[in-house]
């Protein structure tokens, strides 16, 4: 808690183009994928984060050899059943929900017991919601409460395949389903609630036994097991939700203009530009490409001479639930109420979001009615701080910090915000990107 970020100057208009870290959900997919691979992988651009290097630690200790220095990785895969399972092993994912529920879906076929474990604000959060389907497929759990971390899977050797019903939204629950299924005989089906499918994406590219259908609301995804897939290699494209917050900043400093390089706007992921177009933000799409599965563009973003309010259709939500809480700031300085609903999963991160989004901007003096589920915002066009704001205790969420950030920087007052090292678990170089936006 010791030495704070203080910010007490907002900052001037800028024109900059800038790039952004790689994606930390591809980052994590491509390293448990490549650890089954047949072959050496390669990726380029790979985010070095806590949660990054959390999933190369993890499959080190299954037998995996890996290579990595300055963003290049090497990844020497031994194919499907190529982990070297050993007593007492114990994988810390450390901050990550994706690195801990995914490698589950790769585990339960361990022939003994393995304890998966967390930092404070991982083991609060519900692993049962995925220790429950994998249970299906034959592997045990012993979970802290019925629920948390720690747990112990005890894998087995003769998986079935499973009917899944995926309701929540939830892409790590799904993609741990699937890599389950991928080590199951037969053949398994997963009615999944829309939500980010890189999984899916990574699996097609590699000529996985996965086939899926969608309709307006939810996937239908077959999935069989495999015997053999080649090596990946692959540059990593900026993330998205990293972007998001200099998108966002742009948009509430006057005559500002952004550009992004290279960032994957996969449409399971883009929620928050959608939401930021129908509140009368100028973004565009420019050098558009498709790169193994996903598509690739540069961002281009205009500030804004007003912004309106929304209320915002809930089937925007799953592609943009990691943005909500700097999204909450447009809704700040828009001109009118905003409402936001059906948001229960934001209960489920790092923090509970939709409580720190609403401290938040009251901490702003702006209005708020909120529930477990929904927050309506009561903007204030000319919104101006010109106090001091202090923000703590709130597990070490990094998007809280970063929301913070963006925050003091847009409207002024003077901000001590603590805990800066939580940015690490996803994002490293946010502020170093910042100062490059201030200066001149």
């Amino acid at each position: 808690m010791n030495n704070p970020l203080i910010i007490n100057n907002k900052i001037k208009k800028f024109n900059k183009k800038i790039t952004v870290s790689g994606d930390k959900s591809l980052s994590i997919r491509w390293v448990l994928l490549s650890s089954l691979a047949s072959g050496v992988s390669k990726a380029d651009n790979l985010l070095i984060s806590e949660d990054v290097t959390a999933a190369l630690d993890a499959v080190k200790k299954l037998g995996i050899k890996v290579q990595f220095k300055n963003n290049f990785c090497k990844i020497y895969g031994q194919g499907i059943d190529g982990y070297k399972y050993k007593k007492n092993i114990v994988i810390d994912a450390k901050n990550s929900g994706t690195l801990g529920r995914l490698i589950l879906g790769l585990l339960i076929n361990s022939p003994f017991p393995i304890k998966l474990i967390g930092d404070n604000s991982l083991s609060k959060r519900d692993f049962k919601r995925i220790s429950d389907p994998l249970s299906e497929f034959g592997a045990k759990f012993k979970l802290k409460n019925k629920k948390n971390l720690p747990l112990i899977i005890q894998g087995s050797s003769n998986l079935k395949p499973i009917t899944y019903f995926e309701k929540k939204g939830s892409a790590q629950c799904k993609s741990s389903v699937i890599f389950g299924a991928l080590r199951s005989k037969g053949s398994t089906l997963i009615k999944a609630k829309k939500s980010r499918n890189h999984t899916e994406l990574l699996c097609k590219y590699l000529n996985l036994p996965i086939s899926i259908k969608k309709n307006k609301f939810y996937d239908i995804i077959k999935v069989s097991n495999f015997k053999k897939f080649k090596s990946l290699n692959y540059k990593i494209p900026a993330d998205i939700s990293s972007s998001a917050f200099f998108i966002i900043l742009t948009v509430l400093c006057s005559n500002s203009k952004l550009i992004i390089n290279s960032v994957n706007i996969n449409p399971s992921r883009t929620g928050v530009i959608k939401i930021l177009k129908m509140m009368g933000i100028k973004i565009f799409f420019k050098n558009k490409k498709k790169y193994k599965g996903e598509i690739i563009a540069d961002i281009e973003v205009i500030s804004p001479t007003k912004i309106k309010p929304i209320n915002c259709p809930p089937e925007l939500n799953s592609g943009a639930i990691d943005e909500f809480l700097v999204i909450f700031l447009v809704a700040a300085k828009a001109n009118g109420i905003s409402y936001f609903k059906k948001l229960e999963e934001l209960n489920q991160k790092e923090s509970p979001r939709l409580k720190w989004g609403a401290k938040i901007l009251n901490e702003l003096g702006i209005k708020t009615i909120t529930t477990n589920s929904s927050i309506k915002i009561f903007g204030n066009p000319n919104l101006k701080i010109n106090k001091k704001i202090v923000i703590k205790n709130y597990l070490n969420d990094h998007r809280v910090f970063m929301t913070s950030v963006i925050a003091a920087l847009s409207f002024g007052g003077y901000w001590k915000i603590y805990n800066k090292e939580s940015i690490n678990t996803s994002f490293p170089d946010f502020l170093k990107i910042i100062n490059l936006l201030k200066k001149k």
